[in-house]
């Protein structure tokens, strides 16, 4: 079954699970409900995510002016993945991370944090890039954070349920449809929402390394990811755990194996993934591979516009690690 086929099932999943906990709590009046609050929080998430999850991370957008490099390395693949140009945000965390954003490929934002642009040579940065391209051209956006409401919505229901269940005489079931309605929905909620999550992560992989031209890069980059994120805590992320799923790798301290707890598949399955696939590929992918722009005439060493030891580089912290060589 390919992946947009198990993706919809998933999602049909949980859209039926959902009216099932309104049709527990109240009967087919309450599925009605539910349905019309489902609705209206899908509403709401699509036109503000991005800015929601933007703002809980604290991201700061970056131009050209601020870093030509960086700015033209997904610039070109953008254009390679036919794309428009996403908005660039920097994250001041330490952990090595990224994730996409946004509703549409016209409204999509890459935000990268400073320790990935600290730790990482430029190839593997290109195929971090590439991956969460493959998010935004594959709309993954907005399949997670519709999952993400009706996941939280079931939830939030299930509380309803907890504090009045017990004076709706609707419920089709009694006691035991709001035991169901409180506890089991909510899990099943989770495990599905998850289950989406590894289903597109897996099927950015390989559309990113076709997008980069060497599944190389990427692989590289998910093992130094692996590798770093456990010594680095990523505090805007454990403040806000609900938007774990959209980072490349999991950024919160748990949730190291592959299952069915876990909002992202274990990295060693990932790069085994892609390494079949690059087996299958023509030297250099397709389009001849990521090939680094030609850097711009620099005011000091750094390309990214500032002298080294200047104030203010966006992709730095003050008083933090300095970026790695190709920044």
């Amino acid at each position: 079954m390919s992946g947009y086929a198990r993706t919809a099932i998933l999602m049909a999943g949980l859209v039926a699970l959902f009216a099932g906990v309104g049709l527990l709590l109240g009967g087919q009046q309450g599925m009605v409900i539910a349905f019309l609050f489902g609705v209206g929080m899908n509403v709401f998430a699509w036109w503000n995510s991005d800015r929601m999850v933007l703002r809980m991370h604290h991201a700061e957008p970056i131009g050209p002016a601020e870093h030509p490099r960086l700015h033209a390395m997904v610039a070109n693949l953008a254009a390679r993945a036919g794309l428009p140009m996403p908005a660039l945000y920097v994250i001041h965390e330490d952990q090595p991370n990224a994730f996409a954003t946004g509703r549409s490929p016209e409204r999509s934002a890459v935000a990268v944090t400073s320790g990935l642009l600290a730790m990482m040579p430029e190839e593997e940065v290109a195929g971090v890039v590439a991956h969460e391209l493959a998010h935004i051209r594959n709309r993954d956006t907005l399949i997670m954070t519709m999952t993400a409401s009706i996941a939280g919505a079931i939830g939030m229901l299930a509380q309803f349920g907890g504090l009045f269940g017990h004076r709706d005489r609707n419920n089709p079931l009694g006691g035991i449809g709001l035991l169901l309605a409180i506890i089991v929905a909510p899990l099943a909620a989770m495990l599905v929402q998850m289950a989406i999550s590894r289903s597109r992560e897996y099927e950015a992989d390989r559309l990113g390394a076709q997008i980069a031209g060497d599944p190389g890069g990427l692989s590289n980059a998910l093992l130094r990811l692996e590798g770093a994120r456990h010594g680095f805590v990523n505090q805007a992320a454990e403040a806000n755990p609900a938007t774990a799923h959209l980072f490349i790798v999991n950024p919160l301290s748990g949730a190291r194996m592959d299952n069915l707890f876990s909002t992202h598949p274990s990295t060693e399955n990932r790069v085994r993934a892609l390494m079949e696939l690059a087996g299958g590929m023509p030297p250099g992918g397709a389009g001849g591979g990521y090939r680094r722009p030609a850097p711009p005439a620099a005011r000091g060493p750094w390309s990214g516009g500032a002298p080294r030891g200047a104030a203010g580089r966006p992709w730095e912290r003050p008083g933090g690690r300095r970026p790695g060589p190709w920044a």
